[in-house]
């Protein structure tokens, strides 16, 4: 029987939750880096003396760099196997991080993090294809939701230790420098512990190399039994081997075609509801007449909603089909967008804030499972990766376009445009989206079915 098809009878495991685990932690790096410019706009602004457009190239380097990560990586994934892939991506975040904290000049730092971004770029839709060749289709969703719920503490970290350490200069270090130290020495951390991860079966199974791709299925299954669990028969119509071959072309082959234009519409869109609260949150706070510390306060504790919407996911996400919750998610984004760029006490900031990055996350969840069930094993690297090569790009442009908008017009209407770009992502799912939930996406119809 397919490995493929042993893997979706498994119960949930101590593997499984160890895999769940060090990938999580991988994502807490990609997401700390991701956050971590555009929390100390600010500070890096005065303390380098950048204009806006350096100030933007400094917003957008990393997001331009990850455009190019997330491309190639993806595609390499599907070439050479899962593990080595995100072993080579973090090892080059982690190094280029590390010399960003020794950056003399804007220059030097946009740079860095240019390339620390080409390391970490493909880090999500690595993640998401190893975890979901890892576990079964029936707890596939769940055990992603977890794996984020760990990640995502990572953007409230960055939000605390800017508001300890921009005041500060330990050791004579300026505070910031020590934020670009820690990350490059925590994700060196992960990779020494990712070493002991296994390759994906499915990838192994994909390739020919069936002894190895039997051996590591054979752990998981003698695990299960050991357990204590009686595991039923696999189910015949799942094997990788049907799959469409690896290419870009094949995204825009049928039954594959409508589903690629829809996840690229809605990959470029998500960007505004997702990483523009980022973006936009401490400059739209400093706007609104709070100083930088009191900025950053706000920023990290509108940032504890992060983890708390991917919490939140970790229930739902197997019970609610995943095109209703990414539709339902943006929505409440687009409303508490408005509510934040309209407010102006402390508190309605404070609790629209939390209520945002609450339902970013919960929509990030969605997003990311619903991205990774759409395509089959072989194709899944190169799949993700191209719709996350999108929204990275997008990522990169988006200081040029709402950081303008809201010199122009102001915090309300900049949440406005958020909003816009919600309901268009809204329409595009409603009326191209697929379902996915409880499916395995390396299911195809026997032979003989297929020819009827």
């Amino acid at each position: 029987m397919s490995v493929a098809a042993r893997l979706d009878r498994l119960p949930i495991g101590r593997m499984h939750r160890v895999a769940t685990a060090v990938i999580g932690l991988g994502l807490f790096f990609d997401l700390y880096e991701n956050f971590l410019a555009a929390t100390i706009s600010g500070v890096l602004k005065t303390d380098l003396d950048l204009s806006r457009t350096e100030l933007n190239l400094l917003l957008g380097s990393a997001f331009l760099g990850q455009f190019i990560g997330a491309l190639t990586m993806g595609r390499l994934a599907d070439r050479i196997g899962r593990r080595p892939a995100f072993m080579i991506n973090l090892a080059v975040y982690s190094l280029f991080s590390l010399l960003g904290a020794f950056s003399p000049n804007a220059v030097f730092l946009v740079v860095t993090r240019f390339i620390a971004g080409i390391g970490i770029g493909a880090e999500f839709s690595l993640a998401d294809s190893y975890l979901s060749d890892l576990l079964p289709k029936n707890m596939r969703g769940k055990f992603i939701s977890i794996a984020y719920t760990v990640a995502f503490f990572g953007v409230p970290t960055v939000g605390l230790l800017a508001r300890w350490l921009v005041p500060q200069q330990p050791f004579g270090v300026d505070g910031w420098r020590w934020l670009f130290v820690l990350g490059g020495v925590g994700s060196f951390a992960v990779w020494l512990v990712r070493r002991g991860l296994p390759e994906s079966p499915r990838w192994l199974e994909l390739q020919g190399r069936h002894a190895e791709a039997d051996a590591i299925t054979t752990a998981f299954e003698d695990e299960a039994r050991a357990a204590g669990h009686v595991l039923t028969e696999p189910d015949p119509s799942i094997d990788v081997t049907k799959a469409p071959k690896s290419s870009l072309r094949s995204l825009f082959r049928p039954p594959l075609t409508r589903r690629t234009v829809m996840l690229w519409i809605l990959s470029v869109l998500e960007v505004f509801g997702y990483y523009g609260f980022g973006t936009l949150a401490p400059i739209v706070l400093m706007g609104k007449g709070f100083d930088l510390v009191t900025s950053l306060g706000f920023v990290a504790l509108t940032y504890f909603g992060y983890p708390l919407g991917s919490l939140l996911a970790v229930p739902i996400v197997e019970r609610i089909e995943r095109k209703y919750l990414v539709m339902a998610s943006a929505g409440g984004m687009a409303a508490f967008g408005l509510w934040f760029g309209f407010s102006t006490s402390a508190w309605s900031i404070l609790l629209a804030g939390t209520l945002y990055t609450m339902t970013s996350n919960l929509f990030s969840n969605a997003y990311h499972v619903y991205l990774a069930d759409s395509y089959p094993t072989s194709i899944r690297g190169t799949a993700t990766g191209a719709a996350y090569s999108l929204s990275k790009l997008m990522t990169g442009v988006l200081p040029f376009l709402l950081l303008p908008f809201l010199d122009s017009h102001g915090s309300g209407p900049v949440f406005g445009l958020v909003a816009v770009a919600m309901g268009l992502l809204i329409v595009d799912v409603a009326v191209l989206g697929h379902r996915t939930t409880g499916l395995s996406a390396d299911r195809f119809p026997p032979v003989s079915a297929r020819g009827r």
